[in-house]
């Protein structure tokens, strides 16, 4: 599986964003899950299974596929839920 963490521009909050989901998959001892970054107008559809961003880009981003919502790239908590669930989904957890 492919993760993507989306920004609205430049890259250093989507990378942030990033190394917040990789170490959320250490913790919670998945394995198998490539994470990588991109801001949103390079991102395509193809470059993940699953695409995560905040709620104030989430709306243009409806072409890319399945889409995570969250509140905040920071907030650690809101980001595993949702990632618990979308693996939970997938049968990865």
């Amino acid at each position: 599986m492919k993760i993507l963490a989306v920004c609205g521009s430049g890259l250093g909050s989507s990378f942030m964003l990033e190394m917040n989901i990789q170490e959320i998959l250490d913790e919670l001892g998945v394995k198998g899950v490539e994470v990588s970054h991109s801001d949103l107008s390079s991102a395509t559809p193809d470059m993940a299974d699953c695409f995560i961003a905040t709620k104030d880009i989430a709306e243009g981003m409806a072409h890319l596929g399945e889409v995570v919502v969250i509140e905040s790239i920071i907030d650690k908590d809101g980001i595993r839920e949702k990632l618990v669930e979308v693996l939970k989904n997938k049968g990865l957890l």
